[in-house]
């Protein structure tokens, strides 16, 4: 066998021995995957790129804090009713975020969005 024979063999061998076995960069070669992200809370309302708010009506207890989860599109919330126990509004484009309100009083809070007509929710708070 020639030297240039013997050369390439090897190289070869270190070629196939480094692509084989453990499945690939990094060792070990298993993987797991990403845990699942957590289910939202059972105080959260989601404000849907469907233009609706989901759960809704949602009953919580006094002193809840609600998140409202803003999606990729953008909206806000307005209470339909000012009073002592109504929460702040949560004016502006609200795209990819979440603002908390706590509901202090019982009664029903209604609320809808001024960028999507027709858009509407409510809190019953208990």
């Amino acid at each position: 066998m020639s030297v240039a024979t013997r050369i390439t063999s090897g190289l070869l061998f270190l070629a196939l021995a480094a692509c084989g076995g453990a499945g690939g960069y990094g060792g070990g070669g298993v993987t797991n995957p990403p845990p699942p992200p957590p289910p939202p809370a059972g105080n959260t309302i989601n404000a849907t790129p469907a233009e609706v708010f989901n759960p809704t009506p949602l009953t919580v207890t006094a002193g809840t804090a609600v998140t409202f989860n803003f999606g990729t599109l953008g909206h806000n919330v307005f209470f339909d009713t000012q009073n002592a126990g109504t929460p702040a509004d949560i004016p502006g484009i609200n795209a990819n975020s979440q603002v908390q309100r706590t509901f202090t009083t019982a009664g029903t809070y209604r609320y809808h969005c001024t960028i999507h007509p027709g858009m509407a929710g409510s809190v019953v708070v208990q």
